[in-house]
């Protein structure tokens, strides 16, 4: 058969296929490539026949559908973004003593509250061979933070991996979990004296299955970037980076297990960080009071001006079936000089959590690389016979010990230090229940009770703190979320 004919035949072939099934080729170009491939046209005659002409399955994008998102994606797969986005609605309720009209000592802490805790919509996006990452936006909060996370992966080699920008440090386990995915409406007293969302570079790999590793270099000062008081850059001008490294072992996985989680870690952080920062925030698990207000320190000439800063993790959490426990504890010790002496104070602070889930769901498939993710109902819950979804019951005991920062020579008001007022050590109690009709939404309920311990300062005459002008000791906070995220 000459050529011709070959091509009165691939075109005939082609306007009676394109009239009867359309949805079969995007344009005549495929058709074309179709016979190439039968071998009714040779590639050459294919070339000749389509010169000037692209077919289109070679650049149109394929959508995809995973757990309810979607993802737009080049047909050879290498290049590909996806939407992502989230929505807390929070109300939080507390049993202090409301204001009678009286009082001008009138406190927010004590509100009865409802609240958008986050709004975020980002990109996860993916091209070529070796890089990915992740642009993230805060639609609430002030403008230093807009940017939630916002970096880029290099996988070069499978085993070291790069990562460049804003992320979540590898530190802890509890903040490698997402807030959409964590056991609790909030995370426990550990999560504010960690590394968390920061900028900076890091390496990072998993040798062998069940083992991860993560070393990484940042500012040290949060997600807001270096810049410490007004127009300052005093994080490049005199503090050291902080060098914060993590390793993990899921020894179930190592015994080829895929049933249960037997997870230990463990992380350390050093660095500087300049005088008048690096603390921490003693706030509760129910969003409440402020407990403890640390010393203040400012700079002198004579003096360093810079407050070291080494902070050590220990985490562990093992699973079976619905069931799961999990713990970490955290040591931050702060040195640095002051006017009457040379001071080393520690914080030391733990949690440790159960959750059941009633429903049956393995907390060993939510598990991956180090951390924990989603829960995925065995059933979405059908409205029509009020069946399915997944339910899940928790409790956490949490405490924190700041005693050290009693001591006379850190709280006596003399020289450069300002003394600390509040408590300084503090007992959390959380029991909570959670209800997921599918993956993407979950509404949460959890009781928080909160008792302070060892006053220091003149908040009030025995030391302690105060809200609506009135002393208290403990808190008391019932909290709901209803929460959708893709």
């Amino acid at each position: 058969m000459n050529f011709n004919k070959k091509l009165a035949v691939a075109v005939s072939g082609a306007v009676l296929l394109m009239a009867g099934q359309v949805a079969l080729a995007d344009s005549a170009t495929d058709i074309v490539d179709a016979l190439v491939a039968k071998g009714v046209l040779t590639e050459e005659e294919g070339k000749l026949i389509t010169k000037g002409h692209t077919s289109k399955t070679k650049v149109t994008p394929v959508l995809k559908e995973k757990d309810k998102n979607f993802t737009i994606e080049s047909p050879n797969g290498e290049n590909s973004i996806s939407l992502t986005g989230r929505v807390h609605f929070d109300g939080r309720f507390y049993d202090y003593n409301q204001d009678d009209g009286t009082n001008a000592a009138v406190s927010s802490v004590g509100a009865d509250t409802f609240d958008i805790r986050r709004a975020r919509i980002g990109i996860k996006y993916k091209f070529g061979k070796y890089y990915s990452g992740e642009v993230t936006a805060n639609t609430v909060g002030t403008s230093s933070d807009v940017l939630d996370v916002g970096y880029l992966d290099v996988a070069w080699f499978e085993q070291a991996k790069f990562r460049f920008g804003q992320f979540k440090m590898p530190f802890s386990l509890e903040q490698l979990t997402s807030s959409n995915n964590i056991g609790f409406i909030e995370r426990s007293f550990v999560d504010s004296f960690i590394p968390a969302k920061e900028r900076g570079a890091q390496v990072f790999g998993e040798p062998v299955p069940g083992t991860t590793y993560a070393l990484a270099i940042s500012n040290g000062l949060g997600a807001t970037g270096s810049t410490f008081g007004a127009g300052s850059e005093l994080d490049n001008r005199v503090d050291d980076k902080d060098i914060i490294g993590r390793v993990t072992v899921n020894f179930a996985e190592l015994m080829k297990n895929k049933e249960a989680v037997f997870h230990i870690g463990g992380a350390f952080s050093v660095g500087d960080s300049p005088v008048g920062s690096g603390f921490g925030t003693f706030r509760t698990e129910a969003r409440g009071a402020t407990y403890f207000t640390a010393p203040v320190l400012s700079s002198t000439t004579t003096l360093d001006k810079t407050l070291d800063r080494k902070r050590f993790n220990l985490e562990f959490a093992a699973a079976t079936g619905p069931f799961k426990i999990q713990t970490q504890y955290v040591k931050v010790d702060h040195s640095f000089q002051t006017t009457n002496a040379a001071i080393d104070a520690d914080i030391k602070t733990f949690y440790v959590e159960g959750l059941w889930a009633l429903t049956g769901e393995k907390h060993a498939d939510r598990y991956k690389a180090g951390a924990f993710g989603g829960i995925k109902p065995n059933k979405e819950f059908d409205a029509s016979t009020f069946t399915g979804g997944a339910w899940e019951l928790g409790a956490r005991y949490s405490s924190l010990d700041a005693s050290d920062f009693s001591q006379t020579a850190l709280t006596a008001t003399a020289g450069n230090v300002t003394a600390g007022t509040g408590f300084t050590r503090v007992k959390g109690y959380t029991l909570g229940v959670k209800f997921l009709p599918n993956m993407n939404t979950r509404f949460m309920l959890d009781y928080v009770g909160t008792d302070f311990e060892n006053p220091v300062g003149a908040a009030v005459a025995a030391g302690g703190i105060t809200v609506n002008g009135k002393p208290e000791t403990q808190e008391k906070a019932l909290m709901f979320r209803t929460q959708f995220m893709f």
